[in-house]
């Protein structure tokens, strides 16, 4: 069976790779089956603390096959998109969309559900859902408003316009830009930085912000209060290794 994504673990690292570079990683459902394995896989597995997501070749993804779309894919079950990509949103570790190049439209919302963006100088992010007369089904009118505001969803949503790196960095699309040529071992380099912090932490800061996305700041609090998970396993050695320097 063809490798359309690829996993490589390096020491609690895991790098999952969208594998169809002489399609510019066009996003097909065998596409999803194996990235809705990954992170099967990956849910069960605590040896990985982060996970990053990327694209072989020359981006990160053109977006959903239209050739896929034109010929009527047969898709698992209503809605299997999405629930795949919720799936990934709710990994109980970081994972970090790596996008140079191409990130249109279900490239996006791929990225969207990852906990945060990383781009390349060369990346360029866009909706082009209604530039085709299609309406987002894998998440963008969910997930974009919340990265960017609805205001500036709505532009990107109606305008299909494409937006480079720095200007999906003074929006908040993405979280980071770092440099072209040392993309790869930047992004090691702060995965590592997650890495060195606790696991159960991660873990829980995300089931908490998770479960309060959007409330009113006092449920939050309160909820916060009321779910906080207490201390990891690994708090008293930290602090030791701390103390003992």
């Amino acid at each position: 069976m063809t490798e359309l994504v690829t996993r490589n673990d390096d020491n609690g690292l895991c790098w999952l790779t969208l594998n169809r570079p002489d399609k510019l990683n066009a996003l097909t459902v065998g596409v999803f089956k194996q990235l809705r394995q990954h992170i099967i896989d990956l849910n069960k597995d605590n040896s990985i603390g982060v996970v990053i997501l990327r694209g072989a070749g020359k981006c990160f993804s053109a977006g959903h096959d239209l050739g896929d779309i034109a010929e009527g894919e047969k898709v698992p079950s209503p809605g299997w998109h999405s629930e795949t990509l919720r799936m990934m949103e709710k990994l109980p570790k970081p994972v970090i969309a790596a996008v140079h190049g191409h990130c249109y439209t279900g490239a996006l919302e791929v990225a969207l559900a990852a906990d945060f963006i990383i781009a390349a100088p060369s990346a360029k992010f866009a909706d082009t859902h209604a530039k085709w007369a299609l309406t987002p089904i894998w998440g963008m009118s969910q997930r974009l408003p919340r990265r960017v505001g609805t205001a500036t969803a709505k532009r990107l949503m109606f305008t299909a316009e494409t937006v480079r790196a720095d200007d999906a960095l003074r929006m908040g699309l993405c979280e980071l830009v770092l440099g072209e040529d040392t993309f790869e071992a930047d992004l090691d380099a702060f995965a590592r930085q997650i890495l060195a912090n606790s696991s159960f932490s991660h873990a829980a800061n995300k089931r908490l912000l998770e479960a309060t996305d959007m409330d009113a700041l006092d449920a939050g609090l309160q909820w916060e209060i009321m779910e906080n998970e207490g201390v990891g396993p690994d708090m008293h050695n930290r602090i030791k290794a701390f103390m003992t320097k």
